[in-house]
C-alpha cells in the first residue's frame, strides 16, 4: 500500500512527459513539411540573437510595462519549476523535499521561489485586468475574437492556480513542521507563505496533511496538464523561441532573396555573348513553383514562425497599413500559416499522408487583399520581440501571385509596363522626361 502513491506519480509522469514528447514530435513533422532552409551562416550573430533577444528579452522593453512584467513571469517561471526536479524525485521515491539537505542554500531557493511567485501571481493578474478590462486595442482585433481570445485567458488562469497552488502548498507544509509532524522536517524558509499561517492554525495534522498532499497532487498535475497545453496553445513561444530566434534573418532589413533562376536569366539577357533564348541547363536552374500559394511552399523557418507566434499583437499595432485602416494584420498573417499548417498536419494524420482538400494558404485563409496592403516597412519585423518575420510569407505569395498568376493589382501592371518600355514607373517616354525643366 505505501507505494501506491509512487506508482500513480510513475503513472501520471509517463503520460503527462509521454504526451508532450508525442506533440512535440507532431510540431516538428509539420515544420519539416516546409522548404529546406540554411543556417549555417553567421553562427556567432544567431548565438548572439539568442542570447540578446530570446534570453536577454532586450526586445520585450520597448514597451516599459508590459515588457517588465513580461521578464518577471518569464524568470519566475524558469527558476520555479527548478522546483519541479525535486518534487519529481520526491514523486517517484516518496522522500519529502529531498534536497533539504542543502541547509541554508536550500532555504534560500525556497525563499526565492516564493518571492518570485508572488510576484508573477501579481504580473499575471495585472496582464489579465489590462487583456479584458482596460481591453488594450491589440487584444481586441478581430482575429483575436474566439479561441485566440480564450487561449490567452486560459493561460493567464492556468498561470495563477499554479502559483496559488504552490504557495498553499508551502504553507500546509509549514505548519506541519511547526506541529512536528512525521514525515514534515524542518528545512526551507517561507517568507511569502507564513504570512497565511493564521488560516490554517486551527486545523488538525490530518487534515493539514490532507490539504498539503491535495495541494502538492494538483500543483505538479497542474504543471504536465499545462505542459501538454502548450500545443494547443499560442504559448508555444516558451520552447520555441530561442530556436525560432536563431532561425531568424540576419540579413539587413528590406534585403529580399533573390530567385537564383530569375538571376541567371537576366545575366544571360545583359550578355552579349549569351544566347538569351537558351533552354536551362539542368531542370534545377528552374524552380517547380515561383512563389508560395500554399503553406508547403513555405520554408521551414517560416513554419517554425508560425508556431512560435505569441500573438501579442506589437506587429499588427506597428503596422502603418493596419494604422490607416487596411485589412492587412501581420499578426493574421502568422495565425492563419500556423492554422492552415495544423490542417495539413491533420489532414496527414488521417489518410497517413497528404490528400488534396482543394485549399490552400491563399484566398482560403489570407487574401488578395492583405498582401497588397502591405508597403513592405518592415515595422512588423522590427517589433517582433521574438524575431517573426510575416513580411516573407507576403512577399513569397506576392511572387506567386505576379510570377505564377500574373495576378497584380493593375496599377502595379501598369508601372511594371513602363519600367520595361520607359525605363520609370512614369508614361513618358524617355526622351521627355526632363521637360519639366522646361516651364
Amino acid at each position: 500500500m505505501q507505494y501506491i502513491p509512487n506508482i500513480l506519480f510513475l503513472i501520471v509522469l509517463f503520460l503527462g512527459i509521454g504526451f508532450f514528447i508525442k506533440s512535440c514530435k507532431k510540431i516538428i513533422r509539420n515544420i519539416k513539411l516546409g522548404q529546406k532552409v540554411d543556417i549555417s551562416d553567421h553562427k556567432k550573430t544567431r548565438w548572439n540573437n539568442v542570447f540578446r533577444i530570446a534570453f536577454g528579452q532586450s526586445k520585450m522593453v520597448t514597451r516599459p510595462l508590459s515588457g517588465f512584467l513580461h521578464i518577471i513571469v518569464y524568470i519566475g517561471f524558469v527558476v520555479i519549476n527548478i522546483e519541479v526536479l525535486e518534487i519529481i524525485i520526491d514523486g517517484l521515491f516518496g522522500t519529502h523535499r529531498i534536497f533539504s539537505g542543502l541547509g541554508i542554500f536550500y532555504n534560500i531557493l525556497i525563499a526565492s521561489f516564493e518571492i518570485l511567485a508572488l510576484l508573477v501571481l501579481v504580473s499575471v493578474v495585472i496582464f489579465w485586468i489590462r487583456r479584458n478590462f482596460k481591453k488594450i486595442k491589440r487584444f481586441w482585433s478581430p482575429e483575436m475574437k474566439g479561441w485566440p481570445k480564450n487561449d490567452a485567458n486560459i493561460i493567464l488562469y492556468f498561470e495563477m492556480v499554479l502559483m496559488s497552488l504552490f504557495l498553499l502548498m508551502n504553507v500546509s507544509d509549514l505548519q506541519l513542521q511547526i506541529l512536528g509532524a512525521d514525515h514534515y522536517n524542518t528545512a526551507g524558509s517561507f517568507p511569502v507563505s507564513s504570512y497565511l499561517l493564521p488560516l490554517f492554525e486551527n486545523l488538525s495534522e490530518t487534515s493539514l496533511i490532507i490539504f498539503e498532499r491535495t495541494a502538492w497532487w494538483l500543483h505538479i498535475i497542474g504543471i504536465f496538464v499545462f505542459l501538454n497545453y502548450l500545443y494547443y496553445s499560442k504559448h508555444l513561444h516558451i520552447l520555441l523561441a530561442f530556436p525560432n530566434v536563431y532561425h531568424g534573418s540576419v540579413e539587413p532589413k528590406g534585403k529580399f532573396k533573390n530567385l537564383e533562376s530569375v538571376t541567371t536569366e537576366v545575366k544571360l539577357m545583359m550578355d552579349p555573348n549569351q544566347d538569351p533564348f537558351a533552354t536551362p541547363t539542368t531542370e534545377s536552374d528552374v524552380p517547380a513553383k515561383f512563389g508560395a500559394s500554399d503553406v508547403l511552399d513555405l520554408n521551414r523557418t517560416q513554419l517554425l514562425n508560425a508556431y512560435t507566434c505569441t500573438e501579442c499583437g506589437r506587429c499588427t499595432s506597428n503596422c502603418p497599413a493596419n494604422q490607416t485602416g487596411k485589412k492587412l494584420s501581420p499578426r493574421k498573417i502568422m495565425m492563419d500559416t500556423r492554422d492552415r499548417l495544423e490542417e495539413i498536419g491533420k489532414n496527414i494524420d488521417r489518410n497517413g499522408e497528404f490528400k488534396d482538400d482543394n485549399k490552400q494558404l491563399l484566398d482560403n485563409y489570407i487574401t488578395r487583399e492583405e498582401l497588397w496592403a502591405c508597403t513592405t516597412c518592415n515595422a512588423c519585423v522590427e517589433s517582433c520581440p521574438v524575431s517573426i518575420d510575416p513580411l516573407s510569407i507576403i512577399m513569397d505569395m506576392r511572387q506567386y501571385l505576379v510570377m505564377e498568376q500574373s495576378a497584380a493589382p493593375n496599377e502595379l501592371n501598369i508601372s511594371m509596363t513602363n519600367i520595361e518600355n520607359n525605363g520609370a514607373p512614369w508614361p513618358y517616354n524617355q526622351m521627355d522626361r526632363l521637360n519639366w525643366k522646361k516651364n
